[in-house]
């Protein structure tokens, strides 16, 4: 990441941006050392989030991203709750970004399956879900989604649109 964000600088950038969730993990390690700074990922998700009036989010998205603390930390730092999937949906959820999706298959049993995932966690108080991974919005989205939802590719890549444009939020 430093050595991207180091060549990224020597060709003029004002600012860096990584669309993989997953990742973001790393940068707490990278941050104070990079030479230009870094919109995260979880940070525009939870902007958007409060923008829209959520209070409690569902996090989906991979196995590794789901346990870790990149969402739960940028939720909580704006003051939102989240839920994350059980572990034995966070292994079902995995199974199919990595073995289907990331593979360009499409199955209605998987969107069955994220449906009823949201259900649950509507259930148990979550009015939006985070789509935590670049995949899961191939098959889900606010047409056949639960919950309303947040694709946090397409709201980071917009949150850079309008700090390269200097755009205030919701003008995009």
């Amino acid at each position: 990441m430093l050595a991207s964000a180091n060549k990224l600088k020597a060709v003029g950038s004002d600012f860096l941006i990584c669309p993989d969730n997953t990742i973001h993990q790393a940068l707490p390690y990278i941050v104070q050392r990079s030479p230009l700074p870094w919109l995260h990922i979880a940070e525009e998700v939870a902007s958007e989030a409060v923008a829209r009036g959520f209070k409690r989010l569902a996090i989906t998205g991979t196995r590794w991203l789901v346990d870790s603390k990149v969402y739960p930390d940028a939720l909580t730092a704006q003051g939102l709750a989240y839920v994350r999937p059980t572990p034995e949906e966070r292994d079902e959820i995995s199974r199919i970004i990595m073995d289907e999706l990331v593979c360009g298959v499409f199955k209605a049993e998987a969107v069955a399956y994220f449906q009823r995932v949201y259900v649950r966690m509507k259930y148990a108080g979550c009015d939006a879900a985070v789509l935590g991974c670049t995949e899961i919005p191939l098959i889900m989205n606010d047409t056949n989604s639960p919950l309303p939802t947040l694709d946090s590719t397409r709201l980071l890549a917009r949150a850079a649109l309008r700090r390269a444009v200097a755009l205030p939020r919701g003008s995009d």
